[in-house]
């Protein structure tokens, strides 16, 4: 029988691993000179070691941690992009956010048609994103880009399209990976006052990010990964003091100050 999870659990993850090969030659003739000489061809490690955590409907999480530390592994296996090689990642109700740039995006179609590709893969309905179309071609303020080819975007322009179709998808659960990493500062602060929104809404917030001060705005926990194990999990306070990262960056500071308020 699976253990008893909380009854208002949004996210359980429970005892989950995942590990990926490293692959030490490219090509077929490296590879075989490599086994002629009876060299290793590749060598296993863990993103994530045994991590588990419950986090509760409506709550905002934020995931901090090193490079490389198994953050970004983590939103795959909540959002079921990838599965655990041991171990349970359990979640309920819809699941929206950005996770990468240009994720479901197809290089050789328009913007416009982008959207309704995308929104589609993020579950809505093509009479929902008719009527969502204005509100976010408005948000992605990407002008006559719009019925350009995808593939020539830039990174700002299509994380700008992505976070667009994403926020304005009804989930339960919103997922974000240093969204606000990409663009220019109203931009940032546009991505701010939409987080807010979603927090205030009693949505789960999910938050991965560099950046003490904007964690510190949106998040009411945080959960610290090293070397893909849980090393801290409670107050953001503690959290960042955990991390060092005690000297928040002004720029965030002033950013996040100036899209959601200084009382959160």
């Amino acid at each position: 029988m699976p253990p008893p999870y909380p009854h208002n659990a949004s996210i359980v993850v429970d005892h989950a691993s995942k590990e990926f090969k490293l692959r030490h030659h490219r090509t077929m003739k490296q590879m075989t000179v490599a086994m002629m000489r009876r060299q290793v061809l590749s060598t296993s490690f863990r993103a994530l070691d045994d991590v588990s955590f419950t986090v509760r409907q409506g709550e905002s999480v934020g995931i901090m941690g090193l490079n490389g530390s198994g953050k970004s592994t983590l939103l795959k296996l909540i959002n079921g992009i990838m599965r655990p090689d041991r171990g349970e990642v359990l979640t309920r109700g819809r699941i929206a956010g950005l996770i990468a740039t240009g994720t479901g995006f197809h290089s050789q179609l328009s913007g416009r048609d982008n959207i309704y590709l995308n929104a589609a893969v993020l579950g809505m309905s093509e009479a929902e994103t008719k009527r969502k179309f204005d509100s976010i071609t408005e948000f992605a303020d990407i002008g006559q880009h719009l019925d350009s080819q995808v593939g020539h975007y830039s990174s700002g322009m299509t994380a700008r399209l992505g976070f667009a179709i994403a926020i304005h998808v009804d989930s339960d659960i919103f997922l974000a990976d240093e969204v606000l990493a990409v663009g220019d500062k109203p931009f940032k602060k546009k991505c701010m006052e939409k987080m807010q929104e979603i927090r205030d809404s009693g949505r789960t917030l999910f938050y991965v990010s560099h950046s003490a001060g904007s964690v510190r705005k949106m998040c009411d926990r945080v959960i610290v990964l090293e070397s893909g194990r849980v090393g801290y999990d409670g107050p953001v306070d503690e959290g960042i003091r955990y991390l060092h990262y005690d000297e928040a960056n002004e720029t965030d500071e002033e950013l996040a100050d100036d899209a959601i308020g200084a009382d959160i």
